[in-house]
């Protein structure tokens, strides 16, 4: 039987024609983000893929496109309600709580990269099973600190190459702030109801705020003379929007305001941010987050102000492609070893081993049919030298290094191998730095 994979979902892969698929190109991303987030003070947290079902429905929001559509959601063999997750924040909330890591201080920056399970349509960039590198910040209130996780994001793709992105902020206030908007939006809305979208039409009783992130392009046309939600501002809302702009203007960030900017999640408030590619279609975003305040109390846990910001790496990687941006393919091996004969096979073998040990890459050709083969092999694995082991070099006791890269050839003997071999290792790495 042939088997094929579900819709939505895609392997990674070491050899690929599509470069955004290799695992070289995944593990740089990670590598990347990793250096960043450790450069920012923030340590990674690992939570499970699937959690009880009523963590996403309480956090998310049970009106949210992703809890209402979207959630893979089972019943295990004990009749336990269970979800894949949707996304990062409500798990790291729950692994805060439940360990009591707020026993460890007043401050706490974590990070995490994993996969995240929506059901949706596929389509480029949007993925059934996709990924994302993310940051959370608890127990800090500032609108410096929202600055800081923008810079944090953005950095991540200046590291990685990524032009020609746009910043876009806004604030959706607090509870009472968006209350009175939601009043005066519902009031512009209400004549318009027979021309809104069936999406916008249902959204307008239970969360007014989404219709604002609406893509129907006779939407965003009703949309161009609606009420801004800063208009609405809480006096203290409105000062922590204004520090943000002064802080993200200090650090020479530029940035747009943009107040259909709402987010997709219904924890979010004050700050939320986009950071979107001109290079993308209609799915531009590349990432975004904003602050959820006293988020943590809706799992049980003591009311804590917190910020953060997730990305997706499929749409990073596509972008990268978009912007000619070279994606890094198979780590090379450092020494590729071809015996000639089983007598030197079982003498490569042994040499293989012992190169190893001393960390350095190596492969042998276990199989060797023709020495060109081999060879070609050699230089698919992007090897910087190759030995050719045959009777001769094991009477004689000297060997063949073939430098790969400059078609050159020097002979050495068997015994300083090893420690010629750990000096060009190490000359390698200092170039490469």
């Amino acid at each position: 039987m042939h088997y094929q994979i579900p819709k939505g979902l895609f392997d990674i892969l070491p050899y690929t024609d599509e470069p955004w698929r290799l695992t070289s190109a995944w593990q740089h991303l990670e590598k990347v983000f990793h250096k960043v987030a450790l450069d920012y003070g923030f340590q990674e947290i690992r939570t499970p893929i699937f959690e009880h079902t009523d963590l996403f429905a309480r956090g998310v929001g049970a009106t949210s496109d992703i809890v209402s559509k979207e959630m893979y959601t089972f019943r295990d063999k004990g009749e336990r309600l269970l979800s894949l997750r949707p996304e990062g924040t409500s798990s790291v909330l729950r692994a805060f709580i439940e360990n009591n890591l707020g026993s460890y201080g007043n401050i706490h920056k974590l990070y995490y990269v994993g996969p995240m399970f929506r059901y949706d349509r596929p389509q480029a960039g949007r993925y059934r099973q996709f990924h994302q590198v993310g940051a959370e910040v608890l127990g800090v209130p500032s609108a410096e600190q929202d600055a800081e996780i923008i810079d944090m994001l953005l950095e991540f793709f200046v590291r990685l190459g990524i032009k020609n992105t746009t910043i876009y902020i806004n604030s959706i206030g607090d509870i009472e702030s968006r209350e009175a908007f939601r009043k005066a939006f519902h009031s512009f809305l209400t004549p318009f109801i027979p021309k809104l979208s069936k999406e916008s039409q249902s959204r307008l009783e239970k969360n007014p705020l989404r219709i604002l992130d609406s893509k129907d392009p006779e939407d965003q046309a009703l949309l161009k003379n609606a009420p801004s939600i800063l208009d609405f501002l809480s006096p203290l809302c409105k000062d922590h929007f204004q520090k943000l702009c002064s802080s993200l203007d200090r650090i020479h960030i530029p940035y747009q305001i943009n107040p259909k900017i709402v987010r997709g999640l219904d924890y979010y408030n004050k700050t939320v941010f986009e950071i979107a590619s001109s290079d993308l279609g209609a799915q531009n975003a590349l990432g975004g987050g904003g602050r959820y305040d006293d988020f943590t109390s809706l799992f049980g846990g003591p009311p804590l102000p917190g910020t953060g910001f997730s990305a997706g790496m499929e749409r990073i990687l596509q972008t990268m492609l978009k912007q000619n941006l070279p994606l890094p393919t198979c780590k090379p091996i450092f020494v590729f070893l071809i015996p000639l004969g089983e007598r030197a096979k079982e003498a490569a073998f042994s040499l293989t081993t012992q190169i190893r040990h001393l960390g350095i890459p190596a492969e042998i050709d276990l199989e060797v049919k023709k020495l060109q083969t081999s060879l070609q092999r050699a230089n698919r694995l992007h090897a910087c030298f190759a030995i050719i082991i045959g009777d001769r070099e094991i009477e004689t006791k000297i060997l063949r290094l073939k430098n790969m890269h400059q078609c050159s050839e020097e002979e050495i003997s068997w015994e300083h191998l090893t420690p010629l071999l750990q000096n060009k290792w190490k000359e390698s790495h200092v170039q490469r730095m």
